[in-house]
């Protein structure tokens, strides 16, 4: 396996250069949007699937608007994971957050409820994003908000961007 590291001005990504097959099936995964409904990953499949970690009172938070932009245009399938992980930037309530979101970006991707995204109690998708036991190659936690994990159409996790990467780039 032979990953790549990308940095330069705090701009990093990692890179899965050999499309190492997860040993653990992303297409299993379930989770709960903040409406309360749980959905199954294995509608995703043949698609490319963003999966972001989020938060409303970050630097970073312009980014829901390039995030929208791309999943309105049918490019890649986003999934939003609120989480207070960083900085407490994450205080509200689904609800709010949810209401946040639409009001202020006009989002209408999904969005889970919101959890960790690191740590012992980190919710089941970061669970498999970050152990590379179940994703075949990344045991990397996110290090921000708005960290980017790029899962490509076979369901492996392709690429990790941080959070200065803005979702338009290349």
């Amino acid at each position: 396996m032979k990953l790549s590291k990308v940095t330069g001005m705090g701009i990093h990504i990692l890179e899965n250069k050999n499309s190492v097959a997860a040993p653990e099936d992303f297409y299993k995964l379930k989770a709960i949007l903040n409406n309360g409904k749980e959905i199954s990953f294995a509608q995703f499949k043949g698609k490319k699937v963003l999966i972001v970690n989020l938060a409303s009172q970050c630097g970073f938070t312009p980014q829901y608007n390039e995030l929208e932009k791309l999943y309105r245009e049918n490019t890649i399938e986003i999934l939003g994971f609120p989480s207070n992980n960083f900085g407490d930037q994450e205080p509200g309530s689904d609800d709010e957050i949810f209401n946040f979101c639409k009001i202020n970006y006009g989002v209408t991707f999904p969005l889970f409820k919101k959890n960790d995204v690191k740590g012992t109690n980190k919710q089941q998708v970061f669970k498999w994003l970050t152990d590379k036991g179940k994703n075949g190659w990344n045991d990397q936690e996110p290090k921000w908000n708005f960290y980017k994990f790029l899962i490509d159409e076979t369901g492996n996790l392709s690429k990790i961007f941080s959070s200065s990467v803005v979702p338009a780039d290349k």
